[in-house]
Formats: structure tokens, C-alpha cells, sequence
């Protein structure tokens, strides 16, 4: 992989991982957030209503490639029950700011991440690319554990719009970069979304397994797939120091 001029990152799984509960306090805190404005009466109820509207999203997302916002899945849940919000309601706002907080103390780096991105930055171009659908709770977490500095492009989904495995956030990736995209690795967990995306639209993707190989809790719950295992062609590392003699 002589020719290689840029290195792009996935950021769950990838780079970072999150606590096994880090999911369940999330959602108790935007429980929380909601009984504290009075949108929240039958907790059992809302919670149900809440995973659906997910699940839902989710899967029109995975359909149309379109980024939606968890403040749609949380206005869908509560409506579902009587309620006449607007997805922009400062309440809904208020709750998913409380959703996402669960998050900052219970993410931590992968082993091996800060000394393979000190030892790569300078010799490539390097650049993130998360499907997240908040993004400035990404962008604290990045910032929260020193990632930031290494990148000189940082992609979020939810900025962009569009989720991998769709084109269009690969080419919002690649134009930031200004690289060629023969010349762009892709590194991610996830095999569908990081693995095929950035295979069909040109980049040279590596499988990272380290979430796998340890079977660590996803923090995409049980909306997780885990698609079909690539071809033999596809490199496969399962920690970082496996980059680097795949680099040289």
C-alpha cells in the first residue's frame, strides 16, 4: 500500500468504545428530562413508543440513506400518545441534550489509538467520518478525548445529512480530504455502513474486528447488524498495531 496518501477513520467501535451502560443511563436520562416538563406520564409507554419510533427511523435511514435526528424519533413517541410537539420544541431539544450526556463520561479510546495517529499524522492526510446523528455531542466526545488535533477533516452524518454506507458522505469525505480516492484508506467496524460503503465509492477499505473479536456491547443496541463477512480481498486487522506492517 505504497501509494496510499490519506487514512480515513470510523469513530464507535473503531477508534472509541462506550460503556455497557452507557445506552440505559442515556435513555434514563432523557426519561428524566422528559417528566421534569411534564412530557413524560406513563414511562413504560413512552419508553416502548420512543424504541419504535427508533427502530423506524432507523430503518427508513438504512432505505434512503437519509440522516434523521433523535429529536424526530422523540417527537414521533410522544405524539404517539396525544401530544402536538414540533420536533423543534426547546423541550425535545432539552431532552436529547440529556440523552447525549450519558455519553461523555462513559467513552474511552480503543488501546493503540493515540500512538498509531501520532505515529501516522504527518506521513498521510487523516480524516474522520462518524455517522452520528447529533453532532455536536460527536464532536464533544472527539474533543472530550484529545482525537481532534490529528484530523484534518472531521465528517458527521448528521451535519451532512446522509449516513454511510451512502455515496454522498464519502464524497463530502473525500473532497475535505483532497485526495484521490485510490489513494484513501477506510478503516471501520461495521461491514455495511464502513466496509462496503467505502469499497463502492472507491476508497480502500480495511475491516477493523477489535468490537467484534472481543465481543464488545455495541452501542447501536440491538439496531446493530452485522452483514454479510467481506471477501478475502478486504484486510482485516483486529488491533492497531496490525496497521502498520499492512502499511508497509
Amino acid at each position: 500500500m505504497h501509494h496510499v496518501a490519506a487514512i480515513g477513520f470510523d469513530l464507535f467501535n473503531t477508534l472509541i468504545e462506550a460503556n455497557a451502560g452507557a445506552l440505559n443511563e442515556a435513555m434514563d436520562r432523557l426519561i428524566q428530562s422528559l417528566q421534569k416538563n411534564g412530557l413524560a406520564g406513563d414511562l413504560n409507554a413512552i419508553t416502548v413508543s420512543y424504541e419504535q419510533a427508533a427502530v423506524s427511523h432507523i430503518e427508513k435511514a438504512h432505505q434512503s440513506g437519509k440522516e434523521t435526528h433523535n429529536r424526530f424519533w422523540i417527537c414521533d413517541a410522544l405524539n404517539h400518545h396525544g401530544d402536538r410537539l414540533s420536533p423543534d420544541d426547546s423541550r425535545i431539544a432539552e431532552a436529547v441534550d440529556a440523552y447525549f450526556l450519558a455519553f461523555y463520561p462513559n467513552c474511552r479510546l480503543i488501546p493503540g489509538v493515540t500512538e498509531i495517529l501520532t505515529g501516522l499524522k504527518g506521513q498521510y492526510h487523516l480524516g474522520l467520518l462518524s455517522n452520528f446523528t447529533h453532532p455536536q455531542a460527536a464532536m464533544t466526545i472527539i474533543d472530550q478525548l484529545n482525537l481532534t488535533p490529528f484530523f484534518e477533516t472531521i465528517v458527521i452524518s448528521g451535519d451532512v445529512g446522509y449516513r454511510k454506507p451512502h455515496p454522498r458522505i464519502f464524497d463530502r469525505f473525500v473532497d475535505n480530504l483532497k485526495t484521490e480516492r485510490g489513494k484513501t484508506l477506510f478503516i471501520g467496524d461495521d461491514l455495511e455502513a464502513d466496509v462496503q460503503g467505502a469499497e463502492r465509492s472507491g476508497l480502500i477499505p480495511i475491516w477493523i474486528t477489535y468490537a467484534r473479536d472481543r465481543k464488545l456491547p455495541f452501542t447501536s443496541g440491538k439496531f446493530f447488524s452485522g452483514g454479510e463477512l467481506p471477501g478475502k480481498h478486504i484486510p482485516r486487522i483486529s488491533a492497531w498495531h496490525e496497521l502498520i506492517p499492512l502499511l508497509h
